[in-house]
């Protein structure tokens, strides 16, 4: 196997980048970049710690983060498995980033910054939903803001309803769970899970 093992060897293969790669980063949200973000219910949010990275899928109804202003993102964090990778990292080390996912379209926007996690009583209390608030609002400072090259999507016809695989074909929540631990209950897990879901996803 041939290793790469210096930015220059690396830059020497990747030789050529157009002026579209370069202008379309900014240290703030542009009109555009906003309602791109705006319009996206999704987003893959990165986080590094001691032990290493992390990523983490984020959703909510409408946009999965709140615009405060042109260099500033509000991302509440709703209801899960409470391990709180994501939030562990950021209090140790603020760098984040985001890339978020707006369904129909091939642009992927992508955020990098620094961020703190707020327990703020009026912060928490803007985000009700269902009567319930976040436990935190992830806060990010935006460093950069670009959107993606559109061919990875392309390529993996994101959004094509032909390519959709049937969940039925794949392994269950419970089933992976008892590969890693033998003697889980998979069927137990697997059917008090829709019900459970439902009652705390706020």
């Amino acid at each position: 196997m041939t290793i790469i093992t210096s930015v220059e060897e690396l830059k020497a293969i990747y030789a050529g980048v157009s002026e579209a790669s370069l202008v379309k980063v900014t240290d703030h949200l542009t009109a555009e970049y906003r309602q791109m973000i705006e319009a996206s219910p999704f987003c893959a949010f990165a986080t590094v710690g001691p032990e290493g990275m992390d990523c983490s899928p984020r959703g909510d109804l409408g946009g999965v983060v709140r615009i405060e202003d042109d260099r500033t993102l509000a991302l509440p964090d709703w209801r899960g498995n409470n391990r709180i990778d994501s939030l562990i990292n950021i209090v140790r080390d603020p760098r984040v980033a985001l890339m978020f996912l707006v369904p129909g379209s091939n642009t992927a926007m992508r955020v990098n910054g620094r961020a703190v996690v707020s327990v703020d009583p009026v912060l928490l209390a803007s985000f009700e939903m269902d009567g319930r608030h976040p436990r935190s609002v992830t806060v990010l400072t935006i460093a950069e803001v670009y959107f993606q090259c559109a061919r990875a999507l392309i390529r993996a016809e994101l959004w094509n309803p032909e390519r959709f695989v049937d969940p039925k074909t794949l392994p269950t929540p419970g089933t992976l769970l008892k590969a890693a631990k033998d003697d889980f209950d998979k069927d137990t897990y697997d059917r008090e899970w829709p019900e459970r879901a439902a009652k705390t996803m706020w």
